[in-house]
């Protein structure tokens, strides 16, 4: 497939008719059993994490600061008693706050990003939306990549364990998901990855992250998931660690599902030094002086940590095999469309 046909083919399948209301969404059998797959879905994500000692914790909707990495999508601003306060775009800063409490944790998070207009194309953004947000204390990269792999893994063979009637009447294709299993995820650097998208005549900025339609590219062609790693400084936020042996190379990674699903999550070794966190930050544009609560806590010591966040409507929507991310959601948000 090139690449005009892959990208031609997204803005078709985004485009679907959304729904004029709630009532005909919800009572829409394919979002009913979409949501029991969904259920189903966080039912194992909690049983496996809480399995191996991970502590659920309940997220903050609202702080003084959020995550800064959201490329390009707007922060949502709350008046909190004549303090400019902040909607989670991601609570990030908060995991790693929360290791001085327990050593492994993980949020199932809500998080309010008011993405670019043309987002809504991509079937894979939503301006309201939930991670599967997990951390670990002492663990480097490899620690988290190969817990997201076995989370994913688990969670999709619960699904095809105990949900048949659901995946049959939404039409997937299981055995496609089923290769899963067939052995380890992929890994490919980000150098190569931007190195076949300009092979294949895509205008993959090297210094950049892989953009939404190279994300698209990549994804269709390949059958299995795959970790992209090794990002670029500059092209995320100051809170993913510098490779200390390959200077401007980060420590971090994004999950990509294969058939042309995308992303499916991100994660990264952090970083948790306070000089290098107020260098990063003014290196990426961001004032230390508003995270003062944060930095704070890092000049006392904040441990060492590497985590991730699954997008829970896109891990649904891969799993489910629908069309668009706004389908594996109740209430759905979609940029630029006004909605229940």
């Amino acid at each position: 497939m090139t690449v005009t046909a892959i990208i031609a083919e997204a803005v078709d399948e985004a485009l679907l008719p959304f729904p004029a209301s709630p009532d005909a969404h919800l009572t829409d059998p394919l979002t009913r059993a979409t949501l029991r797959v969904q259920s189903q879905m966080l039912a194992a994500t909690r049983a496996f994490l809480t399995g191996r000692g991970f502590q659920e914790l309940l997220p903050p909707i609202i702080g003084p600061v959020t995550d800064p990495g959201i490329r390009g999508s707007k922060q949502v601003d709350v008046d909190f008693y004549g303090h400019k306060y902040k909607m989670m775009t991601s609570a990030i800063l908060y995991k790693q706050a929360s290791l001085l409490a327990f050593d492994k944790i993980f949020y199932i998070a809500p998080n309010v990003r008011l993405e670019p207009l043309e987002t809504a194309v991509t079937h894979r953004h939503l301006a309201e939306f939930h991670q599967i947000d997990v951390e670990i204390r002492d663990a480097r990269r490899e620690d988290a990549m190969d817990l997201a792999e076995q989370l994913v893994g688990h969670v999709i063979a619960e699904v095809l364990t105990r949900m048949p009637a659901e995946l049959d009447l939404l039409g997937r294709d299981t055995d496609a998901l089923r290769e899963v299993f067939a052995g380890a995820f992929g890994r490919v650097g980000h150098q190569a990855a931007t190195a076949e998208l300009i092979g294949l005549g895509h205008p993959q900025d090297p210094a950049a992250e892989i953009d939404w339609q190279a994300e698209e590219i990549v994804s269709a062609r390949a059958d299995r998931p795959f970790f992209i790693t090794d990002y670029p400084k500059g092209s995320r936020g100051f809170y993913d660690k510098e490779n200390a042996e390959q200077p401007g190379v980060l420590r971090n990674f994004d999950l990509i599902a294969p058939e042309g699903y995308g992303e499916l999550a991100s994660g990264s070794e952090r970083e948790h030094d306070y000089a290098t966190l107020v260098t990063r930050m003014r290196e990426t544009g961001e004032n230390p002086a508003k995270y003062g609560w944060y930095l704070d806590l890092a000049r006392r010591g904040i441990p060492a940590s590497s985590g991730f966040g699954i997008g829970l409507e896109r891990f649904t929507r891969y799993v489910t095999g629908r069309q668009a991310a706004w389908q594996a959601s109740a209430y759905p948000k979609l940029p630029g469309v006004v909605s229940a």
